[in-house]
């Protein structure tokens, strides 16, 4: 044959090819961005038993390598919070990194045997997301070569409210949720059973103790939820989700990602849409069929166009009325993405025209402080995305508004917007 006429027929075939690769690719980008959620396999709950189209090989020695924990965490010791700072006290970035240069807690006699308010863990999902950032975050969190604050004996009273959470509360790093780094379906049964073991200790007080879970992409939102229901019982437990996306969008045939989550406590029963409130979405999705589900589940939902419109003063305080009409138990979960990426750069899914940390920090302040809170999480920090220390500073931030929240509701400081009058007055009439 020419070789004139096998070049024509060569370029033939591949225009006909291109062709047919932009079509499939059409299909599965509207495919993808097609969120309808009333179909059976959404509507049903996930089959764990599944088989996968490659098998996992369960006669692999290391299998189970990355949930296998020591038998002898309370060898030799007496249960309880363990201090492992050879200092009383010192600035931010110095001694051994543990969350705020707290004590270790391994077991929940430690817990227990402590009486501990808050124990915070680390989650370091990364699989859910698609891109490698997240999982960094605990650890770069518990580093904090950014802070200057100090700790231990040292630490510092919140100047807004003058409450102190370090000197209100026992507060504990409780060290990593197990997790596979190679899978989002094996790990979050392990990090569910981790939050339940948390919040299922019961205080002398009659309170559980509150996990905060610092990730990690947002997949471990749902075991982190699906943690606090098994002890608190399913429907009994809102959610107030900061994020610049609505996370409900199940994909790729992957019943649990960092964008689907949401759908899976719907659809799996933990929380009802009802006791469901979103804060801080903007950009480019969720897109109409979207917001209608939202609508017809019974979300409450406070989009930055909303916000453009009434002005944040007026949508915080709903935020509060909505947070506290409800059941009587409250879990908040903070991506990192809120925030204007100004603000925070270090996170995977950035979208400019977010919250500033003006108006994000009393929000998270005040829920924990006039509701009911028994559970936080703080998802998405990606610190190798920002070469700056700024994301890792308000990141670390947020949970101290959390914790000094906690704090003023133990103090019985639970009043709308209390601001102590020392720091909001100069005292002059």
């Amino acid at each position: 044959m020419d070789n004139n006429i096998k070049s024509g027929i060569a370029k033939r075939l591949f225009f006909v090819f291109l062709l047919a690769v932009i079509n499939s690719f059409s299909t599965a980008a509207y495919a993808f961005l097609d969120d309808t959620p009333d179909s059976d396999r959404e509507k049903a709950p996930a089959k764990h038993d599944v088989k996968p189209v490659i098998p996992l090989d369960k006669a692999d020695p290391t299998y189970d390598v990355w949930k296998l924990i020591r038998d002898d965490l309370s060898k030799g010791r007496e249960p309880g919070p363990i201090n492992v700072q050879r200092f009383w006290g010192g600035f931010g970035f110095q001694g051994i990194p543990t969350f705020f240069r707290l004590p270790v807690a391994l077991v929940p006699e430690d817990l227990e045997a402590g009486q501990v308010d808050v124990a915070i863990m680390g989650a370091h999902t990364d699989m859910g997301l698609g891109s490698r950032g997240a999982s960094r975050g605990p650890a770069a969190f518990r580093e904090a070569r950014y802070e200057y604050v100090t700790w231990g004996e040292f630490s510092m009273p919140h100047m807004g409210a003058m409450v102190n959470p370090f000197a209100e509360l026992t507060i504990v790093d409780y060290g990593d949720a197990p997790v596979d780094p190679l899978s989002t379906e094996r790990s979050v049964h392990e990090i569910r059973k981790y939050v339940r073991e948390i919040a299922s200790v019961k205080l002398k007080n009659g309170k559980h103790v509150i996990p905060i879970i610092i990730g990690g992409d947002h997949s471990l939102t749902y075991p982190n939820v699906a943690g606090v229901t098994d002890v608190y019982g399913k429907g009994n437990v809102g959610v107030i989700h900061f994020d610049a996306h609505y996370d409900a969008t199940m994909m790729m045939g992957h019943m649990i990602t960092h964008g689907a989550w949401v759908k899976r406590l719907i659809v799996d029963g933990h929380v009802p849409g009802k006791n469901y409130i979103q804060v801080g979405l903007r950009g480019y999705y969720p897109d109409k069929e979207s917001f209608e589900w939202m609508r017809k589940e019974g979300f409450r939902y406070h989009p930055m166009a909303e916000i453009e419109r009434r002005g944040w003063d007026a949508v915080m305080e709903d935020i509060i009325k909505e947070a506290k009409d409800g059941p009587e138990y409250l879990f908040i979960s903070f991506d990192l993405d809120t925030l204007d990426p100004a603000f925070a750069p270090g996170t995977g899914t950035p979208e400019p025209g977010g919250l500033t940390p003006r108006e994000a920090f009393p929000l998270v302040r005040r829920l924990c402080a006039e509701s009911n809170v028994i559970g936080f999480d703080l998802v998405e920090f990606a610190p190798e995305r920002d070469p700056t220390y700024v994301s890792g500073l308000n990141a670390n931030r947020i949970v101290r508004e959390c914790l000094t929240g906690i704090a003023m509701r133990k103090k019985g400081i639970t009043q709308e917007h209390y601001l102590s009058p020392l720091t909001s007055d100069d005292g002059r009439k």
